[in-house]
């Protein structure tokens, strides 16, 4: 009996200093017992059969991300030899072979332990729409533990594994996070592979992660995170590793005028003080109307996406009735309403929504929501089944079909010492950067694990070196954090590495020409110029032919020294397009000149910007 905190960190120095993967089943199984909630299971395996797959592991094996680790998985996601019921006894088959992001699991050396309860058939984001004994909120028990992936946050929010698999739709794979104070992180689309997976809506699903701390998530995204040509909607997005956070992002968040609380003031007040941090902390706070976010929300239970339910359990809903949970039966039955025509409709009024959205989040690097306005409780369900898991997606339900990714982060605790808890939210393929986000954002706002007391580890330093397909480009104009040009870098993949100056042999132009104004770095004689701000950024090597296109002349591509004496690609610019340049090199910074209203580049848009 121990009290060993199961993040990957903890479990790894355990590991090296001796620990057997049978000691940390033996207390997994413990730890289930000492809770005695028989709601977060469908199916618990055999602890001996657990102990004879770690031992099965061998000596350990550093190579292997997860080994040893003790993982749960929602019970829609099949496991070779174990039942699948998606919530649903009628439904229940037993499983030929794993599902593919199981099998990449087991073969990074993680245990998975037993399959999870739900809101049946994914369909739900409060966690009681089981016909199995629903799972209790690990944080408070009178609070209701989030849907539909209720019993996998439940058991990540006791610390009886170190993660667990849900899947998300609409929110499942967030708000149970929020519920109990954990991490969830809800991938791009198509990111992880839905092979071997109950659908909900086939074409707005994703396997979702939950865990302790932000990089543990993102540890499991990365071993999971590959392409599946068996999924027809597999996407190749890639993981690339955790990045220093760049300063001066501009973050989006919903204004006065329509950002909706239900009239929790503690909740209002927990997420402005998580904005206040944030903008404390160099970050440009932009308040946008969220109007148009709420229309597409509004869209997920009408017309196509209930009909898309309606494919998995037509013939349930048809033959056996009965065996549908009656809210799961009273929300996909709409569908039996609807036609093709409707269907339609919906999918051209979802275009005409997103296209309201795209200039929005074209202005800001990402955006930060409540991951849920208010918490309800159980009595809160029994009073009302339709009307609090409506509002419990009131920040999650536009995200998949907008194609955006989120994750949510826990923060410091309300007054009331609720969870706190808020998401970030980004455009496809932006997962390595929200989780770089969202893992200084947890250590800005103290709090425990889950219900578990556990404090922070020791955060594993992000890589601030390029890998092997990337490239390290140093910028020293509008392609740097916050400029008009950033997302020319980041919209291709690249990530921050550092914030740093030149060697101090560097002039700096405000270049002739424009508007809009461009910067040339120029190379002196050493000792003989100054000190240059900069930054640089990974940026994948498959992208620097389309990046690299865009570059006008007088500038170009060489070796920049940094301070450090270490030789990066970067702008530069040739002797003779400084001719009638203005010199700014005392300035140390193209930021500072922007700032000082000396660009002429104020008030012409992005993609008119040339500087670099």
């Amino acid at each position: 009996m121990f009290d060993l905190p199961f993040t990957l960190t903890s479990l790894k120095a355990a590991y090296e200093d001796g620990m057997k993967p049978r000691d940390i089943i033996e207390e997994v199984y413990r730890r289930i017992e000492t809770i005695g909630d028989p709601g977060i299971f469908i199916h618990l395996i055999d602890m001996a059969e657990v102990i004879e797959t770690a031992e099965a592991l061998g000596d350990y094996d550093p190579a292997k991300p997860l080994w040893g680790v003790p993982f749960v998985a929602k019970d829609n996601i099949d496991v070779a030899g174990k039942p699948t019921t998606a919530g649903c006894p009628a439904y229940e088959y037993t499983a030929s072979e794993d599902a593919f992001v199981i099998a990449k699991l087991k073969a990074a050396g993680a245990l998975l332990v037993g399959k999870t309860n739900l809101d049946q058939f994914a369909t739900g984001l409060v966690g009681v729409r089981s016909p199995y004994q629903p799972p209790k909120n690990s944080v408070d028990p009178a609070l209701v533990p989030g849907g539909s992936s209720s019993g996998s946050a439940v058991a990540v929010g006791h610390g009886i594994v170190s993660f667990s698999l849900g899947t998300d739709t609409a929110g499942s794979g967030r708000v149970p996070g929020a519920l109990n104070n954990i991490v969830g992180l809800k991938p791009t689309l198509g990111a992880l592979s839905a092979s071997g997976v109950v659908p909900a809506c086939r074409t707005l699903d994703t396997v979702s992660i939950f865990a302790l701390t932000v990089e543990d998530a993102y540890a499991v995204f990365q071993v999971t995170a590959k392409y599946d040509d068996k999924d027809a909607f597999a996407r190749k997005t890639g993981a690339a590793p955790l990045a220093h956070v760049p300063l001066n992002l501009k973050v989006g968040v919903p204004d006065g005028a329509t950002i909706e609380f239900c009239g929790d003031k503690v909740q209002e007040r927990s997420f402005a003080d998580t904005v206040a941090l944030l903008k404390a902390n160099g970050v440009e706070i932009v308040e946008i109307d969220f109007t148009p976010f709420y229309d597409v929300a509004d869209m997920l239970y009408e017309g196509a996406w209930v009909a898309e339910r309606h494919t998995v359990i037509e013939d349930l809903m048809r033959d056996t009735p009965e065996a549908v949970h009656p809210v799961t039966r009273e929300v996909v039955g709409k569908a039996l309403g609807l036609s093709a025509t409707d269907a339609f409709r919906g999918m051209y009024k979802l275009k005409e929504l997103a296209r309201k959205t795209e200039k929005v989040l074209a202005d800001v690097d990402l955006l930060c929501v409540p991951t849920m306005p208010t918490f309800f409780s159980v009595a809160d369900l029994e009073a009302d089944p339709i009307g609090p898991n409506s509002l419990n997606g009131t920040y999650t339900n536009f995200v998949n079909l907008l194609d955006m990714c989120g994750l949510a982060v826990p923060v410091s605790a309300r007054n009331d010492g609720k969870p706190g808890n808020v998401t970030l939210l980004a455009q496809a393929g932006r997962d390595s950067f929200l989780a770089s986000i969202g893992a200084g954002l947890e250590r800005l706002a103290p709090h425990t694990l889950g219900a578990t007391g556990w404090a922070l580890p020791l955060l594993l330093d992000a890589n601030p070196y390029p890998q092997d397909d990337e490239l390290a480009v140093a910028v020293c104009g509008a392609h740097m954090s916050g400029m008009p040009l950033n997302h020319e870098l980041v919209s291709r993949g690249a990530r921050f590495l550092e914030a740093t100056t030149t060697s101090d042999a560097y002039a700096l132009y405000a270049l002739a020409g424009g508007p809009p104004k461009r910067p040339g770095l120029v190379r002196e004689r050493a000792g003989a110029g100054n000190t240059i701000d900069l930054e640089v950024w990974a940026l994948p090597s498959s992208q620097v032919g389309s990046f690299l296109a865009g570059i006008p002349a007088p500038l170009g591509l060489g070796k920049v020294e940094l301070a450090d004496g270490r030789m990066v690609t970067g702008f530069i610019c040739e002797a003779d397009g400084i001719a009638d340049a203005e010199d700014i090199s005392h300035l140390g910074s193209w930021r500072e000149f922007a700032a000082r209203g000396r660009s002429s580049a104020a008030g012409v848009s992005a993609e008119q910007m040339h500087a670099k």
